[in-house]
């Protein structure tokens, strides 16, 4: 492969880059981690991981708690299926985004990425309740449910932005497939034990070639996930960066890289490739290439609103959820 940007790919016209993307204007939000004085809450939207006895639970016990204290609930119709005869409107996800004022999400990350990657296009603050394994996203516990809820509902909480990735696969210059990601962006052979090849370019800088098992794009909110077991860095959540970590690279010198979020950044599949490398969105694969396609990954123009309680501490939930030491005489 060339050392040069490959000739044959025309650059990206703005409606190139935003097709394949529903985008919609911010609602009025507050600044970054910025507390809240009033209470701002009508309408609570409710979303549930499905398949788990403990998240019906927690719905059960957040139904009860709202409705007892005259709030108006929706429950998404996914979500309803687990919770018979609750006797509450339903709506998908979109709709909860634009009639909600916030909506609490029971489950693990996971499920709060699937809610942010939608609710990001209205600007909804999204409050997590944490009924999964580690829970960097999902903030609330079981046990302090209702109390910790109750407290955000008062209007004692802060509210942080969190940025995404657009992610669109061009084929012989047309785009034929897309994904959003909160996490990460990840090329990767698929189920295939073989390496892949490609060109890396930013802002339209030919950066390497490389043959390896793929290479994780992650945002801050992804350098706890799929990149830290990668050998990628830890990023403060208020980083505007991204970084770029190669996965199992045939050579001792490749290392992780953070660039400005800003930055386009371009992965052009190589044309002797004999696997088909698949494009995974936090852990969901958006589309298959083939040789000579080409990746174009940017920051998405929605960002996400995650509420926190008041005291948010990021070290300290490294030091939870990591294992890390406490101080001495702790």
């Amino acid at each position: 492969m060339s050392n040069t940007p490959s000739s044959g790919l025309a650059p990206l016209s703005q409606a190139q880059q935003t097709q394949p993307f529903e985008t919609t204007s911010f609602k009025t939000r507050p600044s970054k981690a910025a507390p809240f004085k009033t209470a701002p809450f009508k309408t609570i939207g409710l979303i549930g991981r499905l398949g788990s006895d403990k998240v019906v639970d927690s719905l059960k016990r957040l139904v009860n708690y709202l409705v007892t204290h005259d709030y108006k609930v929706l429950i998404e119709d996914r979500t309803a299926t687990a919770l018979p005869d609750h006797g509450l409107p339903e709506a998908s996800r979109r709709i909860l985004g634009e009639l909600c004022d916030l909506v609490i999400v029971v489950g693990g990350d996971g499920s709060l990425l699937g809610a942010a990657r939608t609710l990001c296009l209205s600007g909804t603050l999204i409050l997590g309740v944490n009924r999964g394994r580690l829970g960097f996203l999902t903030d609330i516990s079981p046990d302090e449910l209702e109390s910790r809820v109750g407290e955000v509902l008062a209007g004692e909480f802060e509210v942080e932005e969190r940025f995404l990735l657009d992610a669109v696969l061009y084929r012989n210059g047309k785009a034929v497939g897309s994904g959003v990601a909160l996490n990460e962006v990840v090329v990767h052979p698929g189920k295939a034990v073989r390496m892949i090849e490609f060109e890396l370019f930013i802002d339209g800088q030919f950066v390497y070639s490389q043959r390896s098992d793929g290479l994780i794009i992650a945002t801050p909110t992804g350098s706890t996930a799929y990149a830290l077991s990668g050998g990628g860095p830890i990023m403060h959540p208020k980083l505007d960066v991204v970084t770029l970590v190669p996965m199992f690279p045939h050579t001792l010198s490749s290392r992780p890289i953070v660039i400005d979020a800003a930055s386009e950044i371009r992965i052009h599949i190589g044309e002797t490739n004999q696997t088909y490398p698949h494009i995974s969105c936090d852990g969901q694969t958006r589309a298959v290439a083939k040789p000579d396609d080409v990746l174009v990954i940017q920051r998405k123009p929605e960002r996400v609103q995650l509420v926190h309680p008041i005291g948010h501490n990021f070290y300290e939930v490294l030091r939870s959820k990591l294992g890390w030491s406490h101080r001495l005489g702790d």
